[in-house]
């Protein structure tokens, strides 16, 4: 199989869908490499270190589209490469299609096949978006703690506080795998963390392995007497391929003090606040109702190096099964990799980006 790695075009992101080592286990399995020149150089990797691993450098995208059976990436698509896909051609990447309706149309108008990263489940986990999540959820407190500074809009709360001085408050809603991964690095900071979560053995669980937290039941009610006091409000809501709810309302956010900070980390998903809209990390926050809202699309771009290698650990094995065996064939070995297959010769093949947009379902294989 050729497999192509494009050089990702979205804004401040750094990331590359395969590192050198990856490649080098391609090309000795007999498959052809190609990646489009300076690819990984925002990560670390020099062009020299993927010939070396036996991968051929090209100038353009269009030489990767061109030439690729398949395509490994890091975000979506966006529109300048939209016509770049085509049928017959897998496109490996996360996708996150349930937000936005025109990537959708696009890649069932190319009859690419596009397997999703976050959609791929196993035992009840995301293998794929989990390394990602772990980024995004320990990046949200840095984040935080960096605009609640006054000099940055902030209220000027010092997270964790000093001796004779009370710590910031952190509601982080959602106790999965980003939203866990933010709530320790709270803890290690010395704030006064809370976790909203709906699952009660969830809830056991972070009460034993994290006993400084503590953890209240996820509903309106609860979260409405939490936002007077909150500093720091943490997004880590997630439902596997769909919008992310909105349980943040412009209401709620009237409650909370002026200065405090929202990071949503399910803007990826169309955010979990009803005032959130996707940011770069070039223009990274914004404020609504005098609260600040950072809701960049790509956190862990922000440190393309880490991320890199941390996706990379988790997807390579699936693009090793996808060249060696083709699409069919490696969903028969792995049964969850066909839950990662999105689109598929014009067909829209999860329910939950059907119901999202209101567009037909049907069965990938």
């Amino acid at each position: 199989m050729i497999i192509g790695v494009p050089k990702e075009i979205k804004e401040q992101e750094h990331r590359v869908g395969l590192v050198p080592g990856s490649a080098f286990l391609l090309t000795r399995r007999g498959h052809t490499v190609l990646v489009q020149k300076s690819a990984g150089l925002g990560s670390g990797y020099a062009d020299e270190e993927y010939v070396k691993a036996g991968a051929k450098i090209v100038d353009t995208a269009q030489d990767v589209y061109g030439g690729a059976d398949m395509v490994v990436k890091v975000k979506e698509p966006l529109q300048a490469e939209y016509a770049l896909l085509r049928k017959g051609q897998i496109l490996f990447t996360y996708l996150h299609l349930a937000a936005s309706k025109s990537l959708t149309e696009a890649l069932l108008q190319s009859g690419v096949t596009g397997v999703a990263y976050e959609t791929i489940s196993v035992n009840n986990r995301l293998p794929l978006l989990e390394p990602m999540s772990e980024i995004a959820g320990r990046m949200s407190v840095t984040m935080g703690a960096y605009y609640l500074a006054k000099h940055n809009g902030g209220n000027g709360v010092l997270l964790g506080g000093v001796p004779g001085v009370m710590p910031g408050r952190v509601v982080v809603i959602g106790g999965g795998t980003s939203g866990v991964h933010a709530a320790r690095m709270a803890v290690g900071l010395g704030a006064d963390v809370t976790i909203l979560e709906v699952d009660l053995d969830k809830m056991r669980f972070l009460d034993i392995t994290m006993p400084q937290a503590n953890t209240l039941y996820s509903n309106e009610a609860n979260l409405l007497d939490m936002m007077p006091s909150v500093d720091l409000l943490i997004g880590a809501v997630l439902v596997p391929g769909a919008k992310a709810p909105k349980l943040i309302t412009r209401e709620m956010l009237r409650c909370m003090k002026r200065g405090s900070v929202l990071v949503d980390i399910a803007i990826d998903q169309g955010g979990c606040a009803e005032t959130s809209h996707a940011t770069t990390h070039t223009d990274p926050v914004y404020v609504e109702e005098d609260v600040i809202h950072y809701c960049v699309a790509n956190m862990p771009g922000a440190y393309a190096r880490t991320a890199t290698q941390a996706l990379t650990n988790a997807t390579s094995r699936y693009v090793e099964l996808l060249a060696n065996l083709g699409l069919e064939a490696a969903c028969a070995k792995v049964p969850a990799l066909a839950g990662g297959i999105n689109t598929r010769d014009g067909r829209l093949t999860i329910e939950a980006v059907a119901e999202a947009h209101g567009i037909k379902y049907e069965a990938a294989l």
